[in-house]
């Protein structure tokens, strides 16, 4: 899909509180691999591995992390903790939750108080490749190539909006 150049070392981590979260995360991780963004993705829960969850943030950029992306359910705290223990950028990710469809993970990570922020993305899917996608972004800023295949993802969505287009103005004529 890219032309961006793959890195050895993973510069994003996709974390998750559990490994049910995969079949939403894993939606992440192929939009980091479209790009070519080495990634690393783990399992860490902030409740039930907490000392973990300190360990990986704490130690996160010596090992060449630049970007983690947190994902969790319920009382969703992985991206908070985590974040409380490195000043890399976090992006959390709310799952869906079967007690309140993923509001409750929402707003657990979007009311961060002041001063340890966490970037929050929508619930769900969307929010998984919306925090891919944000986390090249961020990443595109100290390199060209990355930046160019994002401008050439959004050019070929584009296109597919105007094509989408064309083609409904031509069957709305036919009725």
């Amino acid at each position: 899909m890219s032309t961006a150049v793959k890195s050895v070392a993973p510069v994003v981590a996709v974390v998750m509180g559990s490994k049910s979260d995969y079949d939403v995360m894993k939606e992440c991780a192929k939009v980091l691999s479209d790009f070519n963004v080495a990634h690393v993705v783990r399992v860490i829960s902030a409740h039930r591995t907490p000392d973990r969850a300190h360990e990986f943030a704490a130690t996160a950029e010596e090992q060449g992390i630049e970007i983690i992306i947190a994902a969790a359910g319920k009382a969703a705290h992985l991206a908070g903790v985590l974040a409380a223990f490195t000043t890399l950028p976090v992006l959390g990710v709310p799952m869906t939750t079967s007690d309140l469809g993923g509001l409750d993970s929402l707003l657990s990570m979007v009311q961060m108080p002041a001063g340890i922020p966490v970037g929050t993305t929508a619930i769900g899917k969307a929010g998984a490749q919306n925090a891919a996608l944000l986390a090249v972004a961020i990443l595109s800023l100290s390199n060209a190539d990355l930046r160019a295949a994002l401008k050439e993802y959004r050019a070929r969505m584009r296109a597919e909006v105007e094509a989408a287009d064309a083609e409904i103005i031509r069957l709305a004529s036919m009725d």
